[in-house]
């Protein structure tokens, strides 16, 4: 164990050693080709390389360097490390506040995803880029234990002029919420008038506020206390069928919301 650890500082220690590594797990290189990609001086490369031939990662052949298949292996593997902490440091600041035990994905899927969180001047920001991704969108599906009135506003006039197929299952609460003023209560009924849009409540709770908006999957996340935190969006591809099944499992278990729900027998 601490022979292989003194290997990973070897290597973090130099920024040059993980690029030379790299750049030969790639394919053979040069010094010349080495210098060019690393910007390293030729006694830097010097050294990197006989460490890097002394601990049999690399080998010397016809005049250029590669590496070997333990070379490639240590390559990929410290990559991956510094993937895995990329990712992390993007999510240091709100994985405190992420819904994890309802996210039934590698973390490691949102490597690139787009972490929006509020500013003192864009306290909203989230949210506004939730309805910026929903504004252009052919087809919204959500799963949320809220619906706000923005999203329900922008919902509702998308579905009712056109172009847009929406379809949400929401807590009970949520709706609830809705249905107790009277504004938003119209809104609500508006969505439900149009020809595609189709609203479920759900009696059980749905732990997790999801958006898929086209091929986009788009999380808001909150804290205990419901300020919104963040909101966090990717298309990758393993988040995408997770979204779809969540989705589709609330869905099933739910139950349609239709005018009478929300008026009875008003006119």
């Amino acid at each position: 164990m601490d022979a292989a650890l003194d290997d990973v500082e070897f290597l973090a220690l130099s920024p040059n050693r993980v690029a030379v590594l790299q750049s030969l797990a790639a394919g053979a290189r040069s010094r010349s080709d080495l210098a060019a990609e690393t910007d390293a001086s030729q006694a830097t490369l010097g050294r990197i390389l006989a460490d890097f031939e002394e601990r049999s990662w690399v080998r010397r052949v016809d005049g250029k360097y590669e590496a070997t298949a333990t070379g490639e292996l240590v390559a990929g593997a410290f990559s991956d490390l510094l993937d895995v902490l990329e990712t992390e440091r993007k999510l240091r600041d709100i994985v405190e506040f992420l819904p994890t035990g309802a996210m039934d994905f590698d973390l490691a899927c949102l490597a690139d995803a787009t972490i929006t969180v509020p500013t003192q001047t864009r306290p909203n920001a989230p949210l506004q880029r939730l309805l910026a991704l929903e504004r252009d969108a052919g087809e919204v599906r959500a799963f949320s234990h809220a619906f706000n009135e923005q999203t329900l506003g922008l919902m509702a006039d998308r579905t009712d002029e056109g172009g847009l197929d929406f379809s949400g299952v929401f807590s009970r609460s949520a709706i609830d919420a809705l249905a107790s003023e009277p504004t938003l209560r119209r809104r609500l009924g508006t969505l439900l008038d149009a020809a595609d849009a189709t609203v479920r409540v759900r009696d059980d709770e749905i732990p997790i506020a999801g958006t898929i908006v086209d091929d986009t999957v788009h999380l808001l996340v909150r804290d205990d206390s419901g300020v919104l935190r963040a909101s966090v969006d990717t298309d990758d591809p393993a988040v995408f069928e997770w979204a779809e099944t969540a989705f589709e499992r609330y869905w099933e278990t739910s139950d349609p919301l239709g005018r009478d729900d929300l008026f009875g027998d008003e006119t």
